[in-house]
């Protein structure tokens, strides 16, 4: 089992992917490896969908994640926690990861602790990079083109502020009123028609 604290920034891209790659080109970036994620999110079948927020129900979510990475299969079940202000701002978040060997068997075992499936997202992402800052496209399914970009210890991204600053000289066609996207709140706003 391991844990996670990072931060992170995830834009939604207003271009094509097309037009998206060629200005990351024209500015140097070099693209990078590519992966897929295929997340499945279960929550306790108590939960009142009704009364709660979106939040509020993915909060209690467990994602069982299959992903392939370069060719190589990981398995794992993911519990994430944000600290979200009152303006959507993510002030904080952290995840616990545990790595397991069959998806499959994973579902069952939650199915049979009294949880359900309510999405499942798939996205490709790929990673684009330029003096060893990253970010990554993320291409969702039936969804956004997104871009995201986590804090690293010891750079001089370390902070949202400092995401924040680069990602506004890069002057990539984004809706820049929003640099915390929260593509399961999306998605499940859709499931739920909210």
């Amino acid at each position: 089992m391991s844990s996670k604290e990072s931060n992170e920034v995830t834009i939604k891209v207003i271009s094509t992917k097309e037009e998206l790659v060629k200005i990351l080109a024209d500015k140097k970036f070099k693209r990078g490896r590519e992966f897929s994620l295929d997340d499945y999110y279960f929550i306790p079948n108590d939960i009142d969908k009704d009364k709660l927020s979106t939040r509020e129900i993915l909060s209690k979510a467990v994602i069982i994640r299959y992903i392939i990475d370069e060719n190589k299969i990981i398995q794992k079940i993911t519990f994430k926690r944000k600290n979200i202000d009152e303006k959507g701002n993510i002030l904080s978040q952290d995840s616990i990861n545990c790595d397991i060997k069959d998806i499959e068997d994973a579902k069952r075992l939650f199915e049979a602790i009294g949880y359900s499936e309510i999405m499942n997202i798939k996205e490709n992402d790929i990673i684009y990079y330029k003096n060893n800052f990253e970010l990554a496209l993320k291409f969702v399914k039936n969804g956004d083109l997104l871009i995201e970009v986590e804090t690293e210890e010891n750079t001089e991204w370390d902070t949202i502020d400092k995401i924040k600053k680069i990602i506004d000289e890069l002057d990539l066609p984004i809706e820049k009123n929003n640099y915390f996207i929260k593509k399961a709140e999306n998605e499940l706003n859709k499931i739920l028609k909210r």
